[in-house]
């Protein structure tokens, strides 16, 4: 049952980056018919930081500013000119787990480069200086509902003035004694520029009750193990034509999406 009027968004852009799986591009083709890249590059390389910043930059504010990057290129929009919503589950589990362990053992260690990365907004932040975007941004975190919470919020911006929202969703592989509790595999990120009104996939949402989800599809099941797999169902629908995606919204909610695929143009005699 629905609890909750909809909400609606049109999607101007899409940046996507996990393993083996570098752009948007890649992801659709494997989505529909199980290609991969012959060669992928094992880390993203966001363009968007000077190249001693981005050898630097930890893997998970290389991902969200990838996609991020990626997404407003597909849109056409400028990246400063957008306000954002940031959405990780865990934020860098690698270097909270550093900063665990060098806490318990040895806390005049701390490194202050990796304590400044430590935060949950550090994308946020590098994308806020590289893009020179002064316009709001928001990071956010709500467990396995994160990515269901950042569309409602980047939806809900929409809905009360934005006319477009930059939308940046990732998560890292955990290590170390952390990696016990809180297990996650590989890199993962995406990116939706939505607006208004346009021309690509219309999105529609609401809350319902009940938190049963479906099986996930390709992409899906690629990136099973990273904490933002979450997400997956919404773009495995986007790359396969799906009409439909739910996604896990918090303890016994869902957000149920209906998506509205922008009609192809008719072929043309040569």
């Amino acid at each position: 049952m629905s609890t909750s009027s909809a909400l609606t968004a049109t999607i101007a852009g899409i940046g996507f980056w996990t393993d083996g799986l570098p752009d948007w591009d890649a992801a659709r083709a494997f989505a529909r018919e199980g290609t991969r890249p012959e060669s992928a590059p094992a880390r993203p390389s966001p363009q968007l930081l000077a190249p001693n910043e981005r050898r630097r930059a930890p893997g998970s504010v290389a991902v969200a500013l990838e996609v991020a990057m990626a997404a407003c290129r597909d849109a056409g929009i400028a990246p400063e000119t957008l306000p954002s919503v940031f959405a990780s589950t865990h934020g860098d589990l690698g270097i909270t787990d550093y900063m665990c362990d060098t806490l318990a053992a040895d806390p005049t260690a701390i490194s202050p480069t990796k304590f400044h990365n430590s935060v949950h907004n550090a994308a946020a932040g590098y994308w806020t200086i590289g893009a020179n975007c002064t316009e709001a941004t928001t990071a956010l975190s709500a467990y396995d509902a994160t990515f269901a919470q950042g569309l409602m919020e980047a939806m809900m911006q929409l809905a009360t003035g934005s006319p477009a929202v930059l939308l940046v969703a990732y998560d890292t592989a955990s290590a170390g004694l952390l990696g016990t509790v809180t297990h996650s595999e590989g890199l993962l990120g995406a990116a939706l520029v939505l607006v208004r009104d346009g021309d690509g996939p219309r999105i529609s949402a609401s809350l319902r009750d009940g938190a049963d989800l479906e099986s996930p599809g390709p992409l899906g099941t690629h990136a099973q193990h990273n904490a933002m797999a979450q997400m997956l169902p919404l773009f495995d629908a986007l790359a396969s034509g799906g009409v439909r995606a739910l996604l896990r919204a918090g303890p016994h909610r869902s957000l149920a999406l209906e998506i509205a695929h922008a009609p192809q143009p008719e072929p043309t005699d040569g």
